[in-house]
């Protein structure tokens, strides 16, 4: 008796790394976490003009730091703007975080929005424990970010807005598939992403609205 093996066509693998490559760019990081800043003060009075303060802390939180990412690739000292190598992701983690740590500084000056600083507040955790987990094990910074904007915009707005929830599997698949983590890394990366990044985001919500 033998046993047969359906393995994928070639078509087919080749239609899957597209998907997981688009999944990967498009919910990149610095794109999600923008889009979450940027709807950071709905729920408080003046929206949509207090939007220009969302946009400010992307600026610090997610523009800068990718301007000097990029540099930092072209010049070859990090391997791809996904930060591949763990081994180089403390010290861009770093970069990170004295950028985000001047954009608060700036909001503050400005009377931003509570809402957005707390925001801020949030990714700056995330931010910290990444740089401190990366050198031993490369959580996944996608996962992470997905998770957490997802799960904030669900209990910003409400339950109408779960579907979102969706996109973190999805996200999470494409980073497996393209071998760029392993499950346990994407899951730790979700799980964080929803039970820290945006728990904190809740406590200090109850706290400073």
């Amino acid at each position: 008796m033998t046993r047969t093996t359906t393995a994928a066509s070639p078509d087919g693998l080749r239609a899957r790394n597209r998907t997981a490559k688009w999944l990967t760019e498009v919910f990149q990081p610095p794109v999600v976490v923008t889009l979450q800043l940027l709807i950071s003060p709905v729920i408080e009075a003046g929206f949509p003009g207090t939007i220009v303060y969302g946009a400010l802390a992307a600026l610090f939180v997610c523009v800068l730091p990718l301007f000097v990412l990029l540099g930092l690739v072209r010049l070859g000292k990090v391997t791809d703007h996904h930060v591949s190598n763990r081994h180089q992701r403390a010290p861009v983690l770093l970069m990170a975080l004295a950028s985000v740590i001047a954009g608060l500084v700036v909001l503050e000056a400005l009377g931003a929005p509570r809402s957005v600083v707390l925001m801020v507040l949030a990714i700056v955790a995330g931010i910290v424990v990444l740089a401190v987990v990366s050198p031993f094990w490369k959580i996944s910074g996608h996962a992470a970010a997905v998770s957490s904007a997802a799960t904030i915009t669900v209990l910003m707005l409400g339950p109408a807005w779960l579907p979102l929830l969706m996109l973190i599997p999805a996200v999470g698949w494409s980073r497996v598939v393209l071998r760029a983590h392993t499950r346990a890394q994407v899951v730790a990366g979700s799980l964080f992403g929803t039970l820290v990044m945006a728990g904190l985001w809740w406590l200090l919500r109850g706290w400073l609205l």
